[in-house]
């Protein structure tokens, strides 16, 4: 299994904070938002390589932390080859340029760089081997308001996902679904032949919405909460919180 990190995006809702230096890098206590999580996904004996996709502008900074790193897993920088929030190639293209340029035939664990998770991807791993699908994480969300932001899933009694919506006006359900992903090597061509074939480009949601319609996914209810670190605001909290 590949963990490919998707950490191509521009963060411009943290101003002058990330204008010259990629979010996921920012410092969490005496590692980083994106060392956090890697921590947990280095464990996972699954995982054989952690490939972190960026852009042109913040590569060299990412190439540089990657150097310092002492993961077990060989750690490899992709760059894009962007340098402006307006001709970023979206989180499903970025997918597909790492499937490319590392010639993946795996299967992947997908994740976003700027989430603090209080649980471990081990679980997520055991559940899609246990389904023997492809599968999305979920949690339950109250807010109506929150669930019109996001995409949105109905499922059945297994955790079979029968619908999903991205941003619904009128939620069908309170399965919200966060940006975390695994995709068995059996679906993997549809997954490269997503973009082609209609599915959007920008948000990681995207592909996840077209793979639903295309074959069998099953949904995770994560077994604790996440720390969605989004604006300067959450930074902050997130630094008070965790140091």
């Amino acid at each position: 299994m590949k963990n490919i990190v998707i950490a191509a995006g521009y963060a411009t809702r943290l101003g002058e904070l990330t204008k010259n230096f990629p979010k996921p890098l920012l410092k969490m206590g005496n590692s980083t938002i994106l060392g956090r999580m890697l921590d947990d996904i280095d464990t996972i004996p699954e995982v054989t390589e952690h490939i972190i996709v960026t852009n042109h502008k913040f590569a060299p900074v990412f190439e540089e932390w990657a150097a310092r790193q002492q993961y077990r897993k060989p750690l490899t920088i992709v760059d894009d080859g962007t340098e402006t929030n307006e001709t970023r190639l979206g989180a499903v293209c970025d997918l597909l340029l790492a499937l490319e340029e590392r010639q993946v035939d795996d299967d992947l664990l997908v994740v976003a760089a700027d989430n603090l998770l209080f649980f471990s991807f081990q679980e997520f791993v055991d559940f899609a081997k246990a389904k023997q699908t492809s599968c999305i994480m979920c949690h339950e969300q109250p807010s109506i308001e929150k669930l019109q932001r996001t995409g949105v899933i109905v499922v059945d009694e297994q955790m079979k996902v029968l619908n999903m919506e991205e941003k619904p006006q009128q939620p069908k359900s309170h399965w919200a679904v966060p940006p975390f992903y695994i995709y068995l090597r059996h679906d993997l061509d549809l997954v490269r032949h997503a973009v082609e074939n209609g599915c959007g480009k920008d948000a990681p949601g995207n592909l996840a919405h077209y793979m639903v319609e295309h074959t069998t996914i099953h949904a995770w209810p994560m077994s604790a909460g996440r720390f969605d670190i989004g604006s300067l605001d959450t930074y902050y909290e997130a630094v008070e919180k965790f140091g």
